[in-house]
């Protein structure tokens, strides 16, 4: 996971303690209805919506868009913001340790340019799933509560 500069002064003076950072995730949905999910470098816990840590001096709809052409390779449509989303479900430990309270941005979005292709530094691999699929998929439970709360995950189901 790559760290900004200003996190990383963060983190050298509380060690792994939990901070509460704001991010973005992305639901890029393609003409199908399709949503695009992926999956984290070295991390095998499920599938997740794409998207990271709001910069310094950025908005969330430029963290969306940026978010998405450093790890995917393409350009966004508008992102239209879906809902501001936080909680215990949006906590993670990194394998390193550093505890994280998400305060996460969700857009949704089309692809205008490009086909995506994973950055293999933050993301091995990608896929497409249609909404019927995504009840079966294994997703990380971020993504899960992305998905329920934006209403494109059935919430009757676990």
């Amino acid at each position: 996971m790559a760290i900004s500069a200003h996190l990383a002064r963060l983190r050298s003076a509380i060690g792994h303690e939990l901070i509460q950072l704001p991010s973005v995730s992305v639901i890029v949905v393609d003409e199908d209805g399709r949503v695009l999910l992926v999956s984290h470098a070295g991390n095998r816990d499920g599938w997740a919506v794409p998207g990271g840590a709001v910069d310094i001096g950025e908005s969330p709809a430029q963290a969306a868009v940026r978010e998405i052409r450093e790890e995917l390779g393409v350009q966004l449509s508008q992102p239209r913001l879906l809902d501001v989303l936080g909680g215990p479900d949006y906590e993670v430990t990194y394998p390193n340790g550093d505890r994280v309270a998400y305060v996460t941005a969700v857009y949704q979005a089309a692809i205008s340019d490009g086909t995506p292709v994973p950055d293999h530094e933050e993301i091995s691999d990608l896929d497409w799933f249609t909404p019927r699929q995504l009840p079966e998929v294994d997703l990380n439970r971020f993504a899960r509560a992305v998905l329920r709360a934006t209403g494109h995950l059935d919430t009757g189901r676990q």
